[in-house]
This record gives structure tokens, sequence and C-alpha cells, in this order.
């Protein structure tokens, strides 16, 4: 089946949620907002039409300077042999997502990875807790106006680097000693 006739499938499906649609895009896709989105994934799953039965990869976006935040599935039919992806958009200072480890069990960690390291929540997953960052680490790495720590528990965030991690400035006798 091809990005359009999805498209056409889920726009005829779900008249009012408001998407926009690329089919003919290199990354073929609809961008919708996440109040839908819940809906829309479980029959994009069940349709006999579509059975976008698999999660390949799910990842999450900081629009900071829009204010909203992103969440991108790319789905795959086993059975159809076709791919589409769909983008959900959530306000950035409430970035709350449903959870869809029901549909797809790889979203269980991916979604664990998006919360820890952009802080999206992810309305009634199992387990939403730290993946990657320690369970006392403050703020989300990944987002765009993060400020990165200078100590961790009193160990110093530059210790060992050749440069400073907070701007990413290499000093002058670091990069002398890297030249060695």
């Amino acid at each position: 089946m091809s990005p359009q006739e999805i498209v056409q499938i889920l726009q005829e499906q779900f008249p009012d949620a408001q998407m926009v649609a690329f089919p003919a895009d290199k990354h073929p896709r609809i961008e919708v907002d996440a109040s839908k989105w819940a809906e829309i994934a479980r029959f994009m799953v069940l349709d006999p039409r579509l059975k976008l039965n698999w999660l390949a990869n799910m990842t999450g976006i900081d629009y900071v300077a829009a204010g909203k935040m992103a969440v991108v599935y790319d789905l795959f039919s086993l059975d159809l042999k076709h791919t589409f992806a769909v983008k959900v958009f959530c306000s950035r200072e409430n970035p709350t997502v449903a959870s869809l480890c029901n549909l797809w069990s790889a979203a269980n960690w991916h979604e664990r990875e998006a919360f820890d390291l952009l802080g999206i929540i992810f309305e009634g997953h199992p387990n939403l807790t730290r993946i990657l960052c320690a369970e006392d680490w403050v703020g989300h790495p990944l987002r765009k106006d993060y400020v990165f720590p200078k100590d961790y528990h009193g160990i110093r965030a530059d210790a060992g680097m050749p440069w400073d991690p907070a701007t990413n400035a290499k000093p002058a006798a670091a990069a002398k000693t890297l030249l060695k």
C-alpha cells in the first residue's frame, strides 16, 4: 500500500483529527496532536488494510522555539510489507502522550528513553522510570535548554575531559596535550 493510500484511509476514518499529511516526503507521515494519537494508533494496528503491527523506532524531539515536543513513531506492517510514520505533538510545558506499550511491546523501552532524556510523560506506562540517567539525575539531557551540571555527587563533570562540557570549548592547554 502506498503512503498516499494510508493517508486517505486515516483521513476518512478520523476526519476531526486535524492531521497534516506528508505522503510524498522522504519520510512519509502524518502529524497529529497527542490527544488523538491513541485512537489512531489502535486503528493503524487493528485495521486489516493497514496492520502496522511493528514499531521499528520511536524517538522524541524538542522544538523549544515552538514550545512543542514531538514523538515520532516509525511503523511497519510485517504482513503487508508497507511502512509509515506518525509524528505526535504535545506541549513543552506539559509533554504528555498516551503510552502504547499495549500495542507495540517495543514502545516500553522507547517511551522510557524519551521520558528520561526529554521529560515526555507517557500516560499509562507500566514502569515510567529513568533508563539511561541515574534515578536522582536532575533534568532531561536532550532538552535544548538543558544545562549540564558542574558536578554529580561531588564528582566534577569535567574531570578527565579535555574540554568544558558546559560550553564544549577546548582550553588551549588541553588541546596541546591532545596533540602530543
